[in-house]
């Protein structure tokens, strides 16, 4: 019997999510949370084979919650999904020590197969996605220029894209101000940009707003 926990902050999701992992016999839902406080706080308790986690959960994003989680709770696989462009976050999950990566857009039945291939340890993307992430169709296409970048980075440049300044990014991901001035840096030089304004207008690009 595989044991599955869900993350994610929106009561209705959760319920469709076990309804539908719960239509198949070799799948227990053994517990569902809302807030990363309440995801750390039932590991606990519970030993789940895969955390269901939702990019956008509440207090600490997808990535640092995954990031702390492969810390404390190693042996545990994690299946990362959101309504984020899959051409962006997955790839970046998977860095950050994801089983795998599942849009919500994805076909139900797929729901079903991720959990049994994360639950035996191998990787998990859609066939869609594999075939984006393996050809590009010309030079210059957004996902391109996402595949140069670390998974921190990523985070950094959405935080920047959503409007935070250096100080309210650093505070997010647990950094000092120096360090995410160098992160933006590096971005500018990956993304082949020379100020702020055009950096953002690659993040716009990359589908980070």
């Amino acid at each position: 019997m595989i044991k599955v926990l869900i993350a994610d902050n929106h009561p209705v999701v959760r319920l469709g999510i076990k309804k539908v992992l719960e239509s198949s016999p070799d799948i227990e839902i053994i517990a569902d949370v809302s807030t990363t406080a309440e995801l750390f706080q039932a590991l606990k308790n519970v030993s789940p084979d895969v955390v269901i986690l939702e990019m956008d959960i509440p207090e600490i994003n997808g990535i640092a919650t995954l990031r702390k989680m492969k810390l404390e709770f190693p042996d545990i696989r994690t299946l990362m999904y959101s309504g984020q462009s899959e051409d962006v976050y997955a790839l970046s999950t998977i860095r950050a020590g994801a089983y795998g990566y599942l849009s919500k857009t994805a076909d139900l039945d797929y729901i079903i197969s991720a959990v049994r291939k994360v639950s035996e340890g191998n990787m998990f993307i859609t066939n869609e996605l594999a075939q984006r992430l393996a050809f590009d169709e010309g030079t210059q296409k957004p996902r391109r220029f996402f595949r140069k970048l670390s998974s921190r980075e990523v985070e950094v440049l959405k935080l920047l894209a959503s409007g935070k300044r250096n100080k309210e990014v650093a505070e997010g991901l647990n950094l000092n101000e120096k360090t995410v001035s160098t992160y933006k840096a590096r971005l500018m030089k990956k993304l082949n940009v020379d100020n702020l304004v055009d950096l953002l207008q690659q993040a716009k690009a990359l589908e980070l707003y």
